[in-house]
Order: structure tokens, then sequence, then C-alpha cells
């Protein structure tokens, strides 16, 4: 195997990006742990679950979103359905499947939690960048995510 070894330029763009991976997520994780007693997963849910109409969504959907399998979610939206953030209800177009459904008590959770939330994006993220640096770096990473697999 012929290996196109990556050039200085490209050592140090791939490491301070993997450094960013690793720093930002971990950040807000924090952040969010602190500010609402959420996880990065759990504030995944209940905003993408907020955008939805009637606030549900199919878990398999959700977890293809999340890039997660479907055991995994299931897994911890069980967990949230036992602190009353959501509920599974059957999925009329798959039987193995369910849909969540964001209770009253998930909605009351992320409406507090979402100002604390973007207070730290903006403040560890996006306050940083200029205009053009976000243009460019929102078209980067639609670019890079939408690739196939």
């Amino acid at each position: 195997m012929d290996t196109a070894w990556l050039s200085e330029d490209e050592e140090h763009a791939w490491r301070a990006f993997r450094r960013l991976l690793i720093a930002l997520p971990a950040r807000f994780s924090r952040d969010l742990a602190r500010d609402s007693g959420l996880s990065p997963a759990d504030y995944e849910v209940l905003s993408t679950l907020s955008e939805k109409p009637n606030r549900r969504w199919a878990l398999k959907d959700l977890a293809a979103k999340m890039e997660w399998s479907r055991s995994r979610l299931s897994h911890h939206a069980a967990r949230m359905q036992a602190r009353g953030l959501v509920d599974k209800e059957p999925d009329p177009q798959d039987a193995r499947g369910c849909i969540l459904h964001l209770t009253d008590d998930g909605f009351r959770v992320l409406d507090e939690a979402a100002p604390h939330h973007v207070v730290s994006v903006r403040a560890r993220f996006l306050d940083h960048l200029s205009p053009d640096e976000l243009a460019v770096l929102a078209k980067i990473s639609t670019r890079i995510a939408d690739l196939p697999d």
C-alpha cells in the first residue's frame, strides 16, 4: 500500500482539529452537566424532538441522526423515560420500533437548559470566529459531514 503521508501543514491542521474534537465536546458536556444536569446525548434527544411535529419522531430516525445504533438509543431513551423526559409509543410503520415523544416535563427541562447551553456555545465557540470564518466552517462542516460512509 502506498501511503500518502501528511504534509507538515496537513498534519498541523489534522492535529489541531483532533484536539478540537476532544476539547470542545468535553467542555460543552461539563457545562451542560453543571447548568442543567443533562448529558450531551440528553440535550440532543430533547432538542431534536422539540423541533419535530407534535414533539415526536421515530427512534430509528433519531438514532440515524445521532449515528447511534437503535439499541443504544433505546437504552438511553429508557433512562430518559424513567426521568420523565420522554415517552415511548409504538411505531405504526415499524412493529419492532417505537416513536419517542418529548414530554411536557422534558420540554420544560430543555427550555430551562437551552439559554445556558447557548451561552456556553457562544463563549466557547461562536464568539471566537468572524462571520467569514463561520461561513467557511459551515461550508466545510456540511461538505464533510454529508460524505457517504
